[in-house]
């Protein structure tokens, strides 16, 4: 759904370029500079939109931390990184979706399959990089499409027990992995409070709002209103859980989250908090500092599962 929606987007985004374009032609201007001056309208029209975002982000959210706070370069790079995550993965990844998933050949399978989950209004294109990532580690996966996009977050719950149950079946594994960005972490410890963690061994959420975020005021949807900063579910959800529950959950998030605003309202207590800064929030599951760090908690819950040493790699950089 989510595909066929973006894809419509884009079409009319193209449909725009042709009339501004026409409009700049009337006005005496060359092809050529026609075609440059209607694409540079769409794409600050695009950068306003991610502007915007920031700006609320800014205005809702927390004190950074001196350690993570940015320099100019820095921020151009925030801002950029973000600008171009939000125009290829809504224009490109998540229009024209990769495989459901990949299991590896028999006997080939390294460590535990990975279940991949999105956030909020995506599908499984999100996942795109880190998908080439885990094949080429020899690791299987399956990515879930959470449908219809506005549904509660508890009707999600079956979706991702049915495709947790395929992915063990198909790798031959008792247990997965679950990786989760924003709204798919609240999914997936929802699944935890519903069903428990046999099939569980580690939860790894990124740029989720554990606490919920200010914007989710903004957007529609039963997820989303459930979704806001200190709203009832989310305060339901964390009384389910105990110490051992929490201490199963790896929180990677950003400190200038653009859209998870207060940005403290990802960190966790009782889980494993791993804190980057200058990443906006779609960037998060591009970011080849962030993707190395997911990488790095998959290895390690696998050979945990598997009584190994742990893997010998450098702490996730920030």
């Amino acid at each position: 759904m989510i595909a066929r929606i973006l894809r419509l987007l884009l079409a009319l985004q193209l449909l725009a370029l042709a009339a501004l374009w026409l409009a700049f032609a009337r006005l005496g201007a060359g092809p050529l500079t026609a075609a440059l001056a209607a694409l540079a309208l769409l794409l600050l029209l695009r950068a306003l939109i991610t502007a915007h975002n920031f700006w609320l982000g800014w205005r809702g959210g927390s004190a950074t931390p001196d350690a993570y706070r940015p320099g100019p370069a820095a921020r151009a790079r925030l801002f950029g990184g973000e600008f171009a995550a939000t125009l290829l993965t809504s224009s490109y990844w998540m229009a024209w979706p990769g495989p459901r998933g990949r299991i590896a050949a028999p006997g080939r399978q390294r460590g535990l399959p990975v279940l991949l989950i999105h956030g909020y209004v995506c599908n499984r294109g999100y996942w795109s990089g880190l998908s080439r990532l885990l094949a080429r580690a020899g690791i299987s996966y399956a990515a879930l499409d959470l449908e219809p996009p506005g549904a509660d977050l508890d009707d999600y719950v079956p979706l991702v027990r049915r495709a947790l149950e395929e992915l063990c079946a198909a790798s031959g594994s008792a247990q997965a992995i679950i990786v989760a960005h924003s709204m798919g972490g609240l999914v997936a410890r929802a699944y935890l409070r519903a069903h428990g963690a046999a099939r569980v061994a580690r939860l790894i959420s990124v740029g989720t709002p554990h606490h919920g975020t200010g914007l989710a005021r903004m957007a529609p949807g039963r997820n989303a209103w459930q979704m806001r900063h200190g709203g009832a579910w989310l305060a339901e959800l964390a009384a389910a859980e105990d110490g051992p529950r929490r201490a199963l959950i790896t929180s990677i998030f950003s400190h200038h989250d653009n859209i998870v605003a207060p940005q403290t309202s990802a960190f966790l207590p009782g889980a494993k908090n791993l804190a980057f800064g200058a990443i906006g929030h779609v960037a998060l599951g591009r970011h080849p500092l962030v993707l190395a760090c997911v990488m790095k908690e998959i290895a390690l819950a696998s050979a945990a599962a598997a009584g190994a040493p742990p893997p010998q790699a450098p702490p996730c950089q920030p």
